[in-house]
């Protein structure tokens, strides 16, 4: 019976040190920056003044601007041309390489045409040439030039998505209404795995799941009419060619996106702003560009606070609710924080961009650790995780907690969480405390 009580005892006292050393707390819902990394609007660089938040750039190229000489590209010239105008600046960049451009002069490369790949003449759109796609010289240039894109840019942490491109009018995957003039099924399936092949670690996207491409379960889409044609009711509409193929649920590992209906704006964000946020929650987009409603001059209060429903919604969208942790953690230790939030948009976020927590010393100097935490996982609903990171650099001492997910790109945090805490310099999001002891 001594015993007992010396337990019971022993238990009494041991519990409320042991509730110390666990700190708790709750985060009250925030509104994140609307320029947030890889979603929202992605807008042409030269279509004038942009007027809302964005964090992307949509980029066309001619192929035959980019290999004017057979084997000799000119990447350099064109992100010194491109790259660099004053609207792509600290922007991530979106682009699409093009044969056939209506009414713009012909993007196939002239050595190509030496080579004897024939072309047809079209007036529609505004007129413009066809290539023969299917050409057995046309298939192994495009396996060739995509192979130099991918060295050029599969590493390059600025490009944010890749679009396949290269066939039909605006590299649209489509040749209406010369239907038979676009590229069959060899040739669909060489340019599909030549990208796959070159870009193993970028996000590629499709117009349409045609030919070979509606095969992928890796593979993003792209509806360059939108919310016009992406539930129309047609069988030929964006998701309903999607479903057909199988590949409605492809937004789960890749990104969809979109162009908004060319000079549409306000019909689609005022009279018709229904359809076009049920067609983003359904479609499960994550960009719309490049035309898009930051470009419109509108000081309307209607047609922005839509803007910016739809950036929020758009892709993903995190907010923690709770946190816990220890108190004090042994250097060396694990440092382990335990998050319960929800991804409030319609989309994952795509890239293994690292997470880290930051340790805030009294005299504000940040010290980072890299938590094994892999952001794809938070799909759209509720998310329960524990991140662990290292300690064994972190000196002793008190510190503030905070959190950062890291852009390769700047190598600063970038993507922020819309939860209510303090921002530190450099974009750290301080919700906690914590001391490491030796």
């Amino acid at each position: 019976m001594k015993l007992l009580q010396t337990l019971t005892l022993l238990i009494l006292c041991c519990h409320p040190l042991i509730a110390q050393d666990v700190i708790t707390g709750n985060l009250l819902p925030g509104t994140a920056p609307y320029d947030q990394p890889l979603k929202g609007w992605a807008p042409y660089t030269t279509a004038g003044k942009i007027h809302q938040p964005y964090s992307m750039v949509y980029l066309y190229a001619s192929w035959k601007n980019l290999e004017p000489i057979e084997g000799q590209y000119e990447f350099e010239k064109w992100e010194k041309n491109e790259w660099t105008h004053p609207n792509a600046k600290g922007k991530h960049i979106i682009f699409r390489v093009y044969m056939d451009y209506p009414s713009k002069e012909s993007g196939i490369p002239q050595w190509l045409l030496d080579k004897g790949v024939e072309t047809y003449v079209y007036q529609q759109h505004g007129g413009g040439i066809t290539p023969n796609y299917d050409h057995p010289e046309m298939r192994k240039a495009l396996a060739k030039f995509i192979a130099a894109l991918g060295k050029r840019y599969n590493s390059n942490p600025r490009v944010a998505y890749i679009q396949l491109g290269l066939l039909g009018h605006w590299g649209e995957w489509h040749t209406y209404p010369q239907t038979e003039r676009f590229a069959d099924h060899a040739t669909t399936k060489i340019v599909v795995n030549a990208y796959r092949q070159a870009f193993p670690d970028k996000m590629l996207m499709a117009r349409y799941p045609r030919g070979y491409a509606a095969t992928p379960e890796w593979l993003g889409f792209h509806d360059d009419m939108f919310p016009a044609d992406t539930q129309n009711g047609k069988d030929w509409g964006f998701l309903a060619q999607l479903k057909t193929s199988g590949q409605d649920k492809n937004w789960k590992v890749a990104p969809i996106g979109g162009e908004m209906e060319p000079f549409q704006a306000k019909k689609w964000m005022f009279g018709q702003y229904g359809t076009t946020l049920k067609a983003l929650r359904e479609g499960h987009f994550t960009w719309v560009g490049p035309y898009c409603p930051a470009l419109e001059d509108t000081q309307d209060s209607g047609f922005i606070d839509n803007s910016k429903e739809l950036l929020r919604q758009m892709g993903y969208d995190f907010h923690i609710h709770a946190y816990k942790h220890k108190q004090k953690v042994l250097q060396g230790n694990p440092l382990q924080v335990s998050l319960i939030g929800k991804n409030r948009g319609v989309a994952p976020f795509y890239y293994q961009w690292p997470v880290h927590l930051a340790l805030i010393d009294t005299a504000g100097i940040v010290i980072s650790t890299k938590t094994d935490l892999d952001i794809r996982s938070w799909k759209p609903g509720e998310f329960q995780t524990l991140l662990t990171a290292p300690s064994d650099n972190i000196p002793p001492g008190l510190y503030r907690l905070a959190i950062g997910i890291i852009d390769p790109w700047t190598k600063k945090p970038r993507l922020q969480f819309s939860s209510k805490m303090k921002m530190h310099k450099e974009g750290w999001q301080v919700f906690s405390s914590l001391e490491i002891t030796k």
